[in-house]
C-alpha cells in the first residue's frame, strides 16, 4: 500500500522532529543568480558548501538572450553568480559555457536529473524534475542556505495525490492542454497541501519531454510537487547523457522499485478522459481561467474573474478564437525543449506570422540541435526572432518583455498581472497553438492547420 511519494521520502529522510517535520538529504542542488542572498549567509558566518559536487550553477533568469546583459545590474548579478560557484568548487553553466541553459531544462538534458533523487532549487518549477520519478520541489532563499551549508532541508511530507489521465489524446492536443486541462477543472487551490502523481495510458504514452511540461505545471494547481513513475521511457532518455549512471543496467534495476503499489491508497484521487481533452488557452490572470478554444470568454461568477477580465481587456461572450494578439513567444522551462520547437515549426512551416514574437530555445544544446534540424530558418522565415537561451520573456528580467497593453500568445507557465512587463496581457497556451496564433494574428484553434502535419 505505498506510494511513489512514501517510498521516495523514507529514502531521504534523515530524521523526524516531534512537530512531524522532516529533515531531508539531497541529492541535486541547483542554484541560479538569484542565490545570491544564499551564499551572502554562508560568507557571513564562514561557512563552506557542503557538497559542492552535488552543487551545480546555472546562469538562466538573467542571462541575455541578444547580446550583452541589459544592464549593470543584471550583469553584476551573472558575474556574483559565477564568483561564488567558482570560490565554493560548484560546477557553473554560465554564460561561457557551451551547455548553458534553463535550469530545469539542463538539469535532465545533461542528465543531473534521475529517478530516486531528491532535487531542489531555489525557483517553483523545480518541480519538473519530477517527470523523472524524483523528489523535486522549489525551495525559499533561506532554505537555500540551508542546504548549501548542510546539504539537507527541513520539509513537512505533503499528502499524496493522484491524476489518473486514460485514453488518446486527440491530434494537435499535448501536455500543455493537458495540464491547464486539470488546472481548469480543479483550480489554481486544487491540488494544495499534495504532491501529485500523475498516472494512467495517457501519461505513459507521452515523451520524456511532455512529461516535463505537465510536472512543471503542477504547483500552478496548488501542489507542492509532481512526479511520474520512471519507466522504459526514461530509462532510455537518460542512457548516455553526461551525468547519467556508469552501470546502467544496475540503476535501471534499483529504478524499477519506484512505483506506488497496485494497492496504494492515495488521499485524493482524480480521474481524467484524454479524449475530452482540446486545445486550451488562458483568459484570465491565473492557469485556472483556461477553456477549450472553441469556448468563449465566460461570464465572470467571482471578483477574481471581473478583474481578470478587466486587466486582460475582454467582454464576456466573445470568443476566444476572436481575441486578437499583439505577439508571441515560444520559450520557458515549461515548452521550449526540442519538441515543443519541432511541434511550433511544424505549425509555422511554410507560412508567415502576422505579428512579431521570439523563439528562445531552452538551452544551447537544443538551439544547435534545432539549427541543425533547420528549424531556426522555419522561425526566422515567418519573420520570428531565434534568439539565445534563457528564461527570457516568461519573466522579463533579461530586457525581453512585452510592452504594456500588449497581449502576448505564450507558451510560459504563468500569466498574473505583469508576469511578462508591467501591464502585459498573456495568455498560456502549448507550443503549437502559439504558432497558429502568430499566423493568424489572434488565438485560434492549430487543428485546421494541421493538414497532415506533426504537431502537438
Amino acid at each position: 500500500m505505498t506510494t511513489l511519494l512514501d517510498r521516495l521520502w523514507s529514502a531521504h529522510e534523515v530524521l523526524r522532529r516531534e512537530d512531524g517535520a522532516s529533515l531531508l538529504w539531497v541529492d541535486r542542488h541547483l542554484v541560479h543568480e538569484g542565490s545570491h542572498h544564499a551564499f551572502a549567509k554562508l560568507d557571513a558566518r564562514g561557512l563552506p558548501v557542503a557538497e559542492p559536487g552535488l552543487t551545480f550553477g546555472v546562469a538562466d533568469h538573467y542571462a541575455p538572450t541578444r547580446g550583452a546583459p541589459k544592464d549593470a545590474a543584471v550583469a553584476r548579478m551573472i558575474e556574483t553568480l559565477a564568483a561564488n560557484t567558482a570560490r565554493h568548487g560548484i560546477t557553473c553553466f554560465g554564460l561561457d559555457d557551451p551547455r548553458q541553459g534553463i535550469v530545469h531544462v539542463i538539469g535532465p538534458e545533461q542528465g543531473l536529473t534521475l529517478p530516486g533523487l531528491q532535487v531542489n532549487c531555489g525557483d517553483s518549477h523545480t518541480s519538473t524534475h519530477g517527470a523523472f520519478g524524483a523528489l523535486a520541489f522549489g525551495i525559499g532563499a533561506t532554505e537555500v542556505a540551508h542546504v548549501l551549508a548542510t546539504q539537507t532541508i527541513w520539509q513537512r511530507k505533503p499528502k499524496a495525490m493522484r491524476i489518473t489521465v486514460e485514453g488518446q489524446l486527440a491530434p494537435g492536443v499535448g501536455a500543455k492542454d493537458l495540464a491547464l486541462a486539470w488546472i481548469a477543472r480543479l483550480g489554481a487551490g486544487g491540488a494544495t497541501g499534495h504532491a501529485v502523481e500523475y498516472a494512467g495510458s495517457t501519461v505513459r504514452g507521452l515523451s520524456m519531454e511532455a512529461r516535463m511540461t505537465l510536472c512543471n505545471l503542477s504547483i500552478e494547481g496548488g501542489a507542492r510537487f509532481g512526479m511520474i513513475a520512471p519507466d522504459e521511457t526514461t530509462y532510455a532518455y537518460v542512457e548516455g547523457r553526461p551525468y547519467a549512471p556508469a552501470d546502467m543496467g544496475r540503476a535501471v534495476a534499483d529504478w524499477r522499485s519506484l512505483r506506488s503499489d497496485a494497492d496504494a491508497r492515495f488521499d485524493r484521487e482524480v480521474t481524467l478522459d484524454a479524449a475530452e481533452i482540446a486545445p486550451i488557452v488562458t483568459w484570465g490572470t491565473s492557469p485556472e481561467d483556461a477553456l477549450p478554444i472553441t469556448e468563449s470568454v465566460p461570464e465572470p461568477r467571482s471578483d477574481h474573474a471581473r478583474a481578470a477580465l478587466d486587466y486582460m481587456g475582454l467582454t464576456p461572450g466573445t470568443p476566444l478564437a476572436a481575441i486578437p494578439i499583439d505577439r508571441v513567444f515560444i520559450g520557458s522551462c515549461t515548452n521550449a525543449r526540442i519538441e515543443d520547437l519541432r511541434a511550433a515549426a511544424a505549425v509555422l512551416a511554410g507560412r508567415r506570422a502576422k505579428v512579431p514574437g521570439l523563439v528562445s530555445p531552452g538551452s544551447r544544446l537544443v538551439k544547435q540541435q534545432a539549427e541543425q534540424e533547420g528549424l531556426d530558418r522555419i522561425f526566422t522565415e515567418a519573420g520570428l526572432d531565434w534568439v539565445g537561451s534563457g528564461c527570457s520573456m516568461c519573466v522579463a528580467m533579461n530586457g525581453d518583455s512585452v510592452a504594456a497593453g500588449e497581449r502576448c500568445a505564450s507558451t510560459t507557465n504563468r500569466n498574473f498581472r505583469g508576469r511578462q512587463g508591467k501591464g502585459a496581457r498573456t495568455h498560456l497556451m502549448s507550443p503549437a497553438m502559439v504558432a497558429a496564433a502568430a499566423v493568424a494574428g489572434h488565438l485560434t484553434d492549430l487543428r485546421p492547420m494541421l493538414n497532415g502535419r506533426d504537431a502537438a
